[in-house]
């Protein structure tokens, strides 16, 4: 009877320390699985913040790019605007002198001598290079001011497809005050060219309305002429 007791009590031993074990063992194995549960969740919220963040920030830094591009093209328009107005001004006040140097010379056709109209006719044909001169140099800066307004635009279109609504509605507002701008100066230059197209007219016209009445004062002249001879029979002796 003490044999067998001594017996079971072993086998009761081993059992309770291979329980043991085995139970620190799953106690070990969920710990880790735990931690490594813990450690892929953290994983993936870190991969996500820095996902959300790299998108905002390229958003912002796009943002930002696009309002600098505005920036430089709406500097750009309000440069070659300005350049254009005032050229735009110095060729109208060219047109009108040229004009009224005209008029004073139609005003004086047949009554100064040939030397003070060729004297006339220097300083007009002078009002004209220089008005030319500056249409070349207003055609000049209007072609850059065209260029200004593409590229304007080019960035308004841009900034508006990179949500920047408020540089979009800036450039588009800065282009529509230049055409206006532009528009009522040319306005003026148009009519000043108008008025000095109907002048040369009236010059051509008062012109050759001089010359007819100088052929018909010649052809006048001549016919009396001939009627003042007098005969040649009457001239011969009896």
């Amino acid at each position: 009877m003490a044999g067998r007791v001594a017996l079971v009590e072993p086998f009761a031993v081993h059992y309770l320390r291979v329980l043991k074990e085995l139970l620190a063992f799953v106690l070990f194995s969920y710990t880790v699985l735990l931690g490594a549960l813990v450690i892929a969740g953290w994983t993936t919220y870190l991969l996500i913040s820095q996902s959300v963040s790299t998108s905002l920030a390229h958003e912002d830094l796009i943002k930002r790019a696009v309002s600098l591009v505005t920036d430089g093209a709406n500097t750009f328009l309000s440069q070659t605007t300005l350049a254009l107005i005032d050229a735009l001004t110095e060729y109208t006040k060219a047109v009108h002198t040229l004009v009224s140097l005209q008029q004073q010379y139609s005003g004086l056709v047949g009554h100064i001598s040939d030397k003070e109209e060729d004297a006339i006719w220097q300083v007009i044909i002078e009002a004209r290079v220089k008005s030319n001169m500056y249409r070349e140099k207003y055609l000049s800066f209007e072609s850059k001011w065209l260029t200004a307004i593409k590229v304007s635009e080019m960035a308004a279109e841009a900034a508006y497809q990179a949500g920047a609504d408020s540089a979009s509605v800036t450039a588009h507002t800065h282009i529509q005050m230049a055409q206006t701008q532009v528009a009522e100066i040319k306005q003026l230059a148009l009519k000043a060219e108008a008025k000095l197209a109907q002048v040369q007219v009236e010059e051509i016209h008062l012109k050759r309305t001089e010359e007819a009445a100088v052929k018909t004062s010649k052809e006048v002249a001549n016919l009396l002429a001939k009627d003042d001879e007098i005969p040649e029979q009457y001239l011969r002796e009896d």
